[in-house]
């Protein structure tokens, strides 16, 4: 709980979040800590550890109860994701990214038909999210991106590559953004849901790296049809800054 005075700051935290907190670290000690050289090694992605997280409401935290989801805010999520993160970092890394880059992207921006869809069980981990921006040439530069999606009919058509997904082999739905407009144009971008398994979409090998080891990091394939995400009309810039 962070609250001010004339004179001072308070970062305490409150009773909940330390409840919170206390049992993030009792999850990462007894269901991460005990494996984390063998999952390294092997590059292993420990589905099972997220699905348990997903029971104890770590994988839908600022997800409302009403959609499955623990209806806590972004203080308690940021002692979740620093527990794990104490233990395991790129259990930490996966957790996040989960949480913000898919499933509060949906949550944030999706119509009320994509988020009961996705949500309850993105909140539950029974299904893991995947985020799409990154491509070959461009990161942060996200105006340069190649990938893009055009009308047709009532579908939208997405042809590109992404590169370094976190979840990208693992998940089992993705948010991915691609390019509607001109390069350059900040609101030349749109999100769309991507199953797993919709034809045309697939992983490719998964990309070595000096750390996080068990977060694979594919490159995403697709020319498909997808679901389009009510983004609204702003700089798309403001969109990924909220996530």
């Amino acid at each position: 709980m962070i609250t001010e005075t004339s004179s001072s700051v308070n970062f305490e935290y409150s009773e909940t979040q330390l409840h919170v907190a206390e049992s993030a670290r009792k999850f990462a000690r007894q269901y991460i800590q005990p494996h984390i050289m063998e999952w390294d090694e092997a590059q292993t992605f420990p589905v099972e550890v997220f699905k348990r997280a997903g029971e104890l409401g770590f994988m839908g935290v600022l997800v409302p109860q009403s959609l499955g989801g623990s209806g806590l805010g972004y203080h308690e999520y940021i002692a979740i994701i620093e527990e794990i993160s104490k233990v395991d970092p790129s259990i930490g890394l996966s957790v996040a990214a989960h949480n913000s880059l898919c499933t509060n992207h949906i949550l944030m921006f999706g119509n009320e038909q994509q988020k009961a869809r996705w949500i309850p069980r993105l909140a539950r981990a029974e299904w893991i999210g995947a985020w799409g921006l990154t491509e070959h040439n461009t990161g942060s530069d996200a105006g340069g991106m190649n990938t893009t999606a055009r009308k047709d009919g009532e579908h939208w058509i997405l042809n590109g590559a992404k590169n370094f997904i976190t979840h990208g082999k693992s998940g089992d739905v993705s948010v991915v953004i691609a390019r509607t407009g001109d390069k350059g144009d900040s609101r030349g971008m749109t999100a769309f849901v991507v199953e797993t398994g919709t034809p045309g979409f697939s992983s490719g090998k998964k990309e070595d790296k000096l750390g996080m080891l068990p977060v694979k990091r594919p490159n995403l394939y697709s020319t498909i049809a997808a679901s389009r995400m009510k983004t609204g009309s702003g700089p798309w810039a403001k969109v990924l800054f909220s996530l």
